[in-house]
């Protein structure tokens, strides 16, 4: 982890204000205590599943996504530095999210291509800023991938996931996106915040999968698990 960090200066905790907040501004007993996800859990999708096999899901109804990597569940202090974050411009979190998913995936097979999630130019000009985009930034430095946000569109003016019912999610992302780049043999990294039914995932990862992309994996920062 140094080398993605020796620039940095130490600082206090973003959590517990503590002195030593180290490089990333999360002191060694936050960062220890984050909800980090380690439980087996299916390699397509990231939700639990016995032994780390594919769940029953994935197996009946594959979704257009290979693999899901989630650093972190969804969960309490994340969810708040992550509300944080995408909310009220709290953009010092990118860094930290960003240098501890790199971490995380170093050792997957190398990428040809990282593309983050995009938002509707309306939603846009309405934050002020692409979450996981600025995320993506971090990760494409400090690995070394291309960084790719313009091959990729969202095309079609949706209400927040967050706002709809779990069921309707699915039916809200649908024709959402639209891909303008030849993909073809390509292994493409699609890089999104928060993973809860992975609706708008599946409508990314389908329209990139229409290009010829060979393999779509999904690297998020929190994972909603079932409670």
């Amino acid at each position: 982890m140094c080398s993605f960090f020796s620039h940095m200066m130490t600082q206090e905790c973003l959590l517990c204000t503590a002195a030593d907040g180290g490089d990333l501004g999360l002191c060694a007993s936050c960062q220890q205590d984050l909800p980090w996800h380690k439980a087996p859990c299916c390699p397509q999708c990231a939700l639990p599943s016995s032994q780390g096999l594919l769940c029953g899901h994935c197996l009946t109804s594959p979704p257009a996504f290979d693999h899901t990597h989630a650093l972190l569940r969804y969960d309490f202090p994340l969810d708040a530095m992550l509300q944080g974050y995408k909310y009220r411009d709290m953009l010092h979190m990118a860094r930290v999210f960003g240098h501890l998913l790199a971490e995380s995936v170093k050792a997957r097979p190398r990428a040809d291509r990282l593309i983050p999630m995009p938002l509707h130019p309306l939603r846009l000009r309405e934050r002020g800023y692409n979450q996981s985009l600025e995320v993506a930034r971090i990760i494409s430095k400090a690995l070394d991938v291309a960084l790719d946000y313009s091959s990729c569109e969202r095309i079609k003016f949706t209400p927040p996931q967050a706002s709809l019912p779990l069921k309707a999610r699915a039916s809200n992302m649908k024709g959402a996106f639209a891909c303008h780049a030849s993909l073809a043999g390509e292994r493409v990294v699609l890089l999104d915040d928060v993973m809860t039914t992975g609706a708008s995932l599946q409508a990314l990862a389908k329209a990139i999968k229409k290009t010829g992309a060979a393999e779509v994996e999904c690297w998020v920062i929190a994972r909603t698990l079932p409670r």
